[in-house]
Parts: structure tokens; sequence; C-alpha cells
């Protein structure tokens, strides 16, 4: 390594773990180090550097560590984050949620702490800060690039819906592992000669059901974009099952799809600190109308059900192959910004190529899937003429 230091650097992921996180750590840390920068990561998100104390030096600080070549050369074998992760959001900071040292100054119902923020940064001499994560870590960030700091931004979800790139880190690993599990349920739904309904994650964007479908995962799909029509839905699921020699039929439910004319569905009415609730129970419900509704187009036989919610099965465990090359390519790429003195942007693919957009795009619009082009509405399926020109995912282009 050079002797002379260039530069501090911060590291921090936010919002929900996905595999993919420890390779973009790693990459980014060995190519710092390797040119002449340290590299600081911030544990626990937000919520780590709001919790900096400023009385202390920075060997006692227990949200933060100097990450080395070392210490990080292993990480990339296995998921979740190595630097830990939360949904804090310090610019709306509950009362009870104030850091003790702070609650003096900041006992509103609601706080603003990034004034904090900032100086907690000072104190640990950082100047350059990574964030890696959503489009709620990344906003935040936004907000920091605003006030001065020095932010380039990683994009990571496994619902892939953040704007201004074709790629999140997370998603890939995401699919893989759906497709997988739904040909492994397949025994069962056979064996019972059932129907087969799988829940899987995405709040608004339908990317993690409908890409599956098209890879053959399941018959038909709902997302979060189009509301469906449960009669509907199961007349098209006990005909796949009729036409299937082994005499089951199998639906990915996204977890935020939406019955016509009603609301998500929610596990419970708590909400984090960017404003969402926590979704879950779309398929039980579609299961059991499913079971009510069967009858009517299977000569009055009852057709049961299994019903199986992946959650953060699909999110657990080490990356895929893509979740490995991404996040190593997108962590050179930040220092790379760095090292050009460029901050306010955001790493990111489009149509197959490395580029960085400006950090707005996180804020600017929606990324959902495109319903006239890539969703068949009367079959509740992917829609797709030709995949000539298009990019590596297909549907994911914004």
């Amino acid at each position: 390594m050079p002797k002379k230091i260039k530069g501090t650097i911060g590291i921090l992921t936010g919002g929900g773990d996905v595999p993919g996180l420890n390779p973009a750590i790693r990459a980014a840390t060995i190519r710092a180090n390797r040119n002449g920068y340290n590299v600081v990561g911030l544990r626990n998100g937000w919520e780590g550097i709001m919790k900096i104390d400023r009385t202390k030096p920075f060997d006692d600080q227990e949200h933060c560590q100097i990450l080395t070549e070392k210490n990080v050369q292993k990480i990339a074998r296995t998921g979740g984050t190595f630097l830990h992760t939360s949904r804090t959001k310090p610019s709306k900071v509950p009362k009870d949620n104030v850091p003790e040292n702070l609650r003096d100054k900041y006992n509103a119902e609601e706080n603003d702490l990034t004034d904090e923020v900032i100086k907690n940064l000072e104190h640990l001499g950082i100047e350059y800060l990574v964030p890696i994560g959503g489009d709620d870590t990344l906003s935040y960030g936004l907000v920091l690039h605003k006030s001065g700091v020095r932010c380039v931004g990683i994009p990571k979800t496994m619902d892939n819906d953040v704007p201004g790139t074709d790629y999140c880190i997370g998603f890939s690993t995401c699919v893989t592992r759906t497709i997988e599990f739904s040909h492994q349920l397949r025994t069962c739904a056979g064996s019972h000669e059932r129907i087969l309904v799988i829940e899987v994650m995405g709040r608004y964007a339908g990317y993690t059901a409908l890409m599956p479908a098209m890879a053959g995962a399941s018959d038909r799909c709902v997302i979060p974009e189009y509301e469906f029509d449960i009669e509907r839905l199961t007349e098209l699921l006990v005909k796949d099952r009729r036409d299937n020699e082994s005499n089951y039929s199998v639906v990915l439910v996204s977890e935020g799809a939406m019955f016509k004319g009603a609301d998500m569905i929610f596990s419970n009415q708590q909400k984090d600190a960017y404003g969402h609730k926590k979704l879950g129970g779309i398929g039980d419900m579609v299961s059991a109308e499913i079971v009510e509704r069967a009858p009517k187009y299977n000569k009055r036989e009852t057709i049961h059900t299994i019903n199986q919610r992946m959650s953060y099965m699909t999110r657990s465990g080490q990356p895929d192959a893509i979740d490995s090359i991404v996040p190593m390519a997108y962590g050179n790429l930040a220092i790379d910004l760095i090292m050009e003195g460029k901050s306010g942007r955001m790493v990111c693919l489009k149509n197959g190529r490395y580029d960085h957009v400006p950090f707005e795009v996180v804020t600017e619009y929606e990324k959902k899937i495109n319903v006239e082009r890539f969703y068949d509405t009367e079959r509740y399926r992917p829609h797709y003429h030709n995949c000539m020109g298009m990019p590596h995912f297909i549907m994911t282009s914004d």
C-alpha cells in the first residue's frame, strides 16, 4: 500500500440484507486500500452513524471499524452484510429512538438528526461516503449529498426497483432461489394433485414474481402493478392443473399484489422509519379463495392447495454468480468515481454496460414493470414478443 493517505472513505449498508453486499464491501475496500485510501466500515447503517459518540476517540466507537484487505478478504463468500444493517432514517427519528446522549437537545415526537450525522462523519474523519442500499437508504444519502457530504451510492434491493439502474444487488440471487424452490415444491404439489401458491417478495414492483415466471417457475403470477381478479385467477389455475399430466399448477404471488378493488395485505400495522408497513399474508388469502372457488371449475370437486411463503429464504445464504460479479464491479466503480473527485452519483448498469447517474434519480420516479409491454393482464403471466436488443434481464430497463 502507498504510505501517503489520500483520504478516508466510509462504507455502510442499509435496509434489508441481500446476497451480494459483502462482495461490494470487499471490492470497494481492497480497491481503495491499494490506491492509498483508508476505509471505515460504519455498522448498522444510518443508525450506526447516528449513534457515534463524539466524546470518544475512534478506537472506542461501537459502530465503526477500520476495513482492510485482510479483514474483508473472505467475506464475499457469504450472504448478508458484514457491516450489519438497519431501517433507520436520521431525518425522521421518533423521540424514543434518539440516542441517549442527544435526548436533551432532541425531544420532539419526531426529530431530524442530520446535523448530528454530518458532525459524526467529520469526527470520524470521513471525507467520502459510500451508502449501499435501496431507494430508502439512498434517498437519505441524497439528503446528505445536498448538505455537502461527498456521496457515491450503490443500488441494492432484491425487488430491483431502484430508479436509474437496470440492476440492483440481490436481484439475481432472489430470482435464482425462487426458481429453485418453486421447482422443488412441485414434487409435493404433483404428488397430492394440488394448486401451489407461492408468495414472494415485491412491495411495489413485481420483478421477483414476473422474472421467475418467465423462466418457467410458475404457470401464473400476480404482481403489484396490476390488481387481479381472484375468480379469473382460479379459473386459469384449475385449467392449468387439468392440462398438466401430473395434475397440479403453480402461481407466484408478489407480497404487494392486490385483489381487484382492495388494498395491500399487511402482517401488522407497524411502520418502519420510511413509513412502510410490513407486508405478508396475500398468499394465505389467495390460497383460501382458490380452495373456495375451485369446485366451480372442477365438476364441483374440491382442490386443495399448498401455500408457501418464500420470504427470507430468497434473500438468505451466499450470492449467486451474478451477485458476486456485479457487486465487485459496483464497488470498484464507486472508488473510481471517488478517485476522479466525483460525488453525488449512483453507480448503475444500463443496457448491459456499467455507468453512473446523478444521485437525484433515486427520488425522481418509481421504477415498476411496464404492464402493457411485459404483462398479459388476461392470462396473468409474462408477455413479450422477442428479446432482440433487450438488456440482460429483459424487463428491467427503464
